[in-house]
Order: C-alpha cells, then structure tokens, then sequence
C-alpha cells in the first residue's frame, strides 16, 4: 500500500513538474477572475473600447452594429455598478490600519478614502435606481454626490502618492550612497542590487497608480460639469477610461 502510494505520489510530481508552463498562466487567470476587481477591471476594458469605436465615429448612427454597441456599453455600464456593492467597507478599513506619522498625513488620507468610500457608498443607490427599485428622480443628485466624492477621493489619492514617491526617491538616493561605498571598500553588492530592482518596481506601480488616478480624476470632473467645458470630449474621455482599466488591470495581475 505505501510502496503504491509512494510510487503514485512520485508520477504525479513527475507529472506536476513535466507539465507546461502555460498551465501556471491558467492558474493565475482563475485567480484573478475570483477577484472581484479582476472582473470589473475587464468589464472596464470592454466598456471603454466600445466608447472610443462610438465616439471615434468609425460606424455610421444607422448601422444596426452601433446600437448594438450602445446598448452594450449601456449594460455592462450597468453591471459594474453592480460590482461596488459593499465596497465603500475596504476603504474604511484601509482608513482603520493606516499607520499615520502627521497631521497632514492624517488629513489626505481621510480625503482620499473618505471620498472613495462615499462614492462606492452612493454608487450602490445609484445602481438600485438605475435597476428600478428606487425612483429615478433621486438619479441626478445621488450621480452628482458620487461624482464629487469620487474626484475629491482622487485628489487626496494622488497627494498621497506623490508623498510615496518623494519617499522612494529619497530612498533610492540613500541606497545609491551606500552602494558607491560599498564599491569603494571592493564589498559585494548583491544585496544592494535586490533592493534597488524593488524600489524601482514599486516606483512604477506608484508613477501608474498616479496616471491612473488623473484618468479617472478627468472623468469624473466631466460627469460633474455634464461633459461640458474643456477636457470633455467624448473620445479623450473614453481613451483616459481605457487607460485607467489597462492599468488597474496590469495592477491586479501583478498582487496576484
């Protein structure tokens, strides 16, 4: 029994390790799909190319393909709102485990997840009106009290980022000091180089987040003027929301 155990055990991990590499991409998409960010972040993606190909002006109005594309956009539109059900919760957490230094830290933050909270918060209303079981009279206002928490939750996002990367900076000067010591006494500098390729990985994803939250930031300053003003043209509007989706997607696939 143990020799047949032990002989089943061994083909499986020959079998485990012979298997190719494609396998661990399948296994890091079923991860990512169980997120409830990896979803939304594709159903963000579909939404926004299907903006940019009806703002582009591509296919004539009487096309039967672009109301087909209007109404998609319209629903998947719909379905994200559907993803933000208890959302606003994470970011009273984040609030609750933030290890804050200053007042002024203090402050951006509860601006930066405060906002964001509030608009999941009254994204939720929005999508039970939008459903029908609210009346859609309270629309209008519930869209423009979310629109305004969301662009002062940017705000107080991107403040916070460039604090990050004023950090990572200083950080990389200190770790560039030492290591032209380390040179100068013929040390080795393995350690050092490790250290240098995070940094450089997490001022990426920081420099990304920064872009991404100015995509979103401009959206949501154009749902607050009704799309007028500058900055409000359909296309630049669509291709910023594209942006905003490739990099929160880029973003989940990487933490996973």
């Amino acid at each position: 029994m143990d020799a047949k155990a032990s002989t089943v055990g061994s083909s499986q991990t020959a079998t485990a390790q012979s298997e190719p590499k494609g396998k661990d991409f399948l296994n890091h998409l079923e991860v990512y799909l169980a997120k409830r960010d990896g979803v939304d972040k594709l159903l963000k993606i579909s939404r926004y190319a299907t903006k940019i190909i009806l703002a582009s002006s591509v296919l004539p109005e009487t096309v039967p393909l672009t109301r087909q594309l209007k109404s998609f956009e319209s629903s998947v539109g719909l379905s994200r709102k559907a993803f933000r059900l208890g959302k606003f919760v994470q970011d009273v957490n984040a609030l609750r485990n933030s290890h804050l230094d200053s007042k002024e830290e203090i402050l951006l933050s509860v601006i930066a997840y405060g906002g964001e909270g509030l608009y999941y918060f009254v994204e939720q209303f929005i999508w039970l009106a939008k459903s029908g079981l609210i009346d859609a009279k309270h629309s209008r206002n519930l869209q423009k009290i979310s629109a305004w928490a969301e662009l002062i939750g940017y705000i107080g996002s991107i403040s916070l980022k460039l604090r990050d990367l004023k950090r990572i900076k200083e950080d990389e000067a200190c770790l560039n000091s030492s290591n032209e010591i380390a040179i100068s006494r013929g040390v080795g500098r393995t350690e050092e180089e490790e250290r240098r390729k995070k940094l450089r990985e997490k001022k990426l994803m920081k420099q990304l987040s920064v872009v991404q939250d100015i995509a979103d930031g401009l959206m949501a300053l154009a749902d607050i003027r009704d799309g007028k003003g500058r900055f409000t043209d359909p296309l630049l509007l669509s291709c910023a929301g594209l942006l905003s989706a490739l990099i929160s997607t880029h973003k989940n696939w990487v933490s996973c």
